[in-house]
């Protein structure tokens, strides 16, 4: 389904000036558009909706969907019938075709299964080129004309710090971007020291890592370590205290904005000047629902939220339990975005530090970012989760779940030779590794926590992801 890069531009940027309104139109149209889509193209979605009535605008009179359920029937969910889960997970245990089209035209990237089941996804032209629309709206939200002109006397370089080895969101992105001479892909799994260098030799105008990242790079700044000066920095992924980000800002001279968005729905929403997260409600639709599904007023925290991508007709997401408790704000937000305004709870990132070696306060402790070590496991091929718990200051203890047919014994060679690797690199060769007996613990909430620091309880830290 070919669509105008340009024309959905100028839509999007109609649909924000119309307001609330606007995009509560464009909602309700595309929702039926694709609901008779995905009935008429998708085997799973005609028999799940066979009894709804013929044309359908309001989300609530769909039947919930979960990760775990459409990763069962994957063939039949997808509207494409050439597509296959078989040659997608060949696809995905093949890291020379990061990047690459998936079946020669799709985008395809995997989730970890926080929730207990890995996610393959798979974007069209369509739904690209919605991303690529609504990142622009995004950008032209958060940038004056004195932040582009800064930008361009900076050489208009921008940096991404992201994973390598897996078919991660960022990673994929990176590798389509490589060879971009004003873009570089930084890896998040070389020692801080490395990174720093690198960082510093580029002099990126535009700085685009993970939050906790951008927290530890917001340190080497203050140590007089790191000596760059972009104009933005996105900080995605993970939620930091409301004060981490003031420092970030205040360390680098930068403005500072995130984003709460998921492999589902890559557009999901950006943040704002007063840290909320606005909705793309134009093409998405999140519903913030107690544990039986109902919806919770705003103003009040939600066990869940009910997500639907309006731009994906491959692999359609139709109220779809993302398993994150957010807090939609009751009233305008002040800074004029008519999109829906919410805060993210969980998504919290938890660092693990551990001591150097040799005499007790002679050196500064290592400090490792939780997704750096989680992403270098979800690429092992077999392991379907993992837990890698921090027992002791010098010691880790991992929990793995083989995926059905995989060699347990195999894979935790994999899984020690890699962690034993990215220790060695960061001057962590006396941290202990050791393979837990029992399998991978869920906390209250129900999630799969990567990473669990030392001092941390069993359940995930509630703050504002922003």
């Amino acid at each position: 389904m070919k669509v105008s890069t340009l024309r959905l531009l100028a839509d999007a940027r109609s649909a924000k000036v119309g307001g609330e309104q606007a995009m509560a139109a464009r909602q309700r149209a595309r929702l039926a558009e694709l609901v008779a889509w995905a009935r008429t193209r998708s085997p799973y979605y005609r028999h799940l909706y066979r009894g709804l009535p013929a044309r359908v605008n309001d989300p609530a009179l769909l039947p919930v969907t979960a990760k775990s359920e459409l990763m069962a029937v994957f063939d039949d969910w997808v509207t494409d019938p050439a597509v296959t889960l078989a040659q997608a997970r060949a696809f995905v245990d093949d890291p020379a075709r990061i990047g690459e089209p998936f079946a020669g035209r799709y985008t395809l990237t995997t989730t970890s299964g926080t929730t207990g089941t890995h996610g393959i996804f798979l974007q069209d032209s369509r739904a690209s080129a919605v991303t690529s629309a609504m990142m622009a709206r995004m950008l032209a939200g958060m940038l004056s004309m004195r932040d582009v002109i800064r930008i361009a006397r900076g050489g208009a370089r921008m940096a991404l710090v992201a994973p390598v080895g897996g078919h991660f969101a960022s990673t994929v992105a990176a590798a389509r971007l490589r060879g971009r001479s004003r873009i570089a892909a930084f890896s998040v799994h070389q020692p801080l020291d490395d990174l720093v260098a690198e960082l510093n030799a580029f002099r990126p105008a535009v700085l685009a890592p993970y939050a906790s990242i951008g927290a530890l790079l917001a340190s080497e700044a203050e140590a007089g370590r790191l000596h760059i000066n972009p104009t933005l920095v996105m900080l995605s992924a993970e939620g930091l205290p409301t004060s981490e980000y003031t420092r970030i800002a205040a360390a680098l001279s930068a403005k500072v904005r995130t984003s709460y968005a998921c492999n589902e729905c890559p557009f999901l929403s950006y943040g704002c000047a007063e840290s909320w997260m606005h909705l793309n409600a134009d093409w998405a639709i999140l519903e913030p629902v107690d544990e039986q599904h109902r919806p919770v007023p705003p103003g009040e925290p939600s066990h869940t939220v009910l997500l639907t991508n309006l731009a994906n007709h491959l692999q359609p997401i139709l109220r779809y339990d993302l398993g994150d408790a957010v807090l939609a704000r009751p009233d305008a937000c002040p800074c004029g975005n008519p999109g829906p305004a919410i805060r993210v709870q969980g998504r919290a990132a938890d660092l693990l530090t551990f001591p150097r070696p040799g005499p007790a306060g002679g050196k500064a402790p290592v400090t490792l970012a939780p997704l750096p070590l989680a992403t270098l496991l979800e690429a092992v091929p077999g392991l379907e989760l993992f837990q890698i718990v921090q027992t002791a200051p010098t010691a880790l203890r991992i929990r793995l779940h083989p995926a059905p047919g995989a060699d347990p014994d195999a894979l935790w060679r994999q899984v020690e030779t890699r962690v034993r690797d990215l220790l060695t690199r960061h001057g962590l060769s006396h941290v202990s590794i050791e393979r837990a007996s029992e399998p991978p613990q869920q906390n209250a909430g129900g999630k799969y926590r990567a990473v669990i620091p030392v001092a941390a309880p069993n359940s995930r830290p509630a703050v504002d992801a922003r």
